[in-house]
């Protein structure tokens, strides 16, 4: 079953979002899909139900308000309106309470590339969260410590990233250590987005990587079933 729905925020505003969940999802875990930054496109809806067919209650949070971009001056400008602080603490915090409050006991967060920076926020500031599972992304120094992150973490990084350098992901695994962060990290030879298959528009990227795409599935699903059991 996959539908959109209507959801409160913390704030009490309601924000839309795409939810699907197993046959027999009724009490089943969740997890909360924060998007790229093309918007809730087929290939994250095509996610989430993946997300289901393994054995969770999804819901992606519509960041961008039923916009999609379909080149990367125009993902960018959304990205750039979005303001990340109310994405984690109202729409991704919104959502998790909503999945808790329909029969999850524990709510998990993945996101990636710009919903993985948004992951990484979310871990830090949003308590309803179990695990998080972030693709790619980190917010800025300026958004906060790292270190703060109680919840167990998994990051899957790309050792040739153009967009968010290995060597910051490097301090952020340093930061992790010393804090005694519960995480484990994946890098791998591959550029960025190497998990999306069809990218919008000519993005010029064209860094898909099946193998790697499908290891590092497999290790986000194995790690979320294990830490949201």
């Amino acid at each position: 079953m996959s539908e959109m729905i209507e959801f409160t925020r913390p704030d009490g505003q309601k924000a839309p979002g795409y939810y699907t969940q197993p046959a027999d999802g009724a009490n089943r875990p969740g997890v909360v899909l924060l998007e790229e930054w093309w918007g809730v496109t087929d290939h994250i809806k095509h996610t989430a139900d993946a997300l289901a067919a393994a054995g969770f209650r999804v819901l992606v949070p519509d960041l961008y308000r039923g916009r999609v971009a379909a080149i990367g001056d125009e993902a960018n400008h959304l990205m750039q309106g979005l303001d990340f602080g109310d994405a984690a603490n109202q729409d991704a915090r919104g959502a998790a309470q909503y999945l808790k409050a329909t029969g999850s006991a524990k709510v998990g967060v993945i996101g990636f590339c710009m919903g993985g920076a948004l992951t990484m926020l979310s871990a830090m500031y949003v308590p309803e969260f179990d695990a998080a599972v972030d693709y790619y992304g980190f917010p800025p120094p300026e958004a906060g410590d790292p270190g703060t992150i109680k919840i167990p973490f998994q990051g899957h990084w790309a050792s040739h990233d153009e967009f968010f350098p290995i060597a910051r992901v490097d301090q952020i695994e340093a930061r992790f250590k010393e804090a005694g962060v519960p995480h484990e990290f994946h890098r791998y030879d591959a550029r960025h987005a190497f998990h999306n298959p069809n990218e919008p528009g000519n993005s010029g990227l064209g860094n898909y990587d099946k193998v790697l795409a499908d290891l590092s599935w497999q290790r986000s699903i194995e790690f979320l079933k294990t830490k949201l059991a």
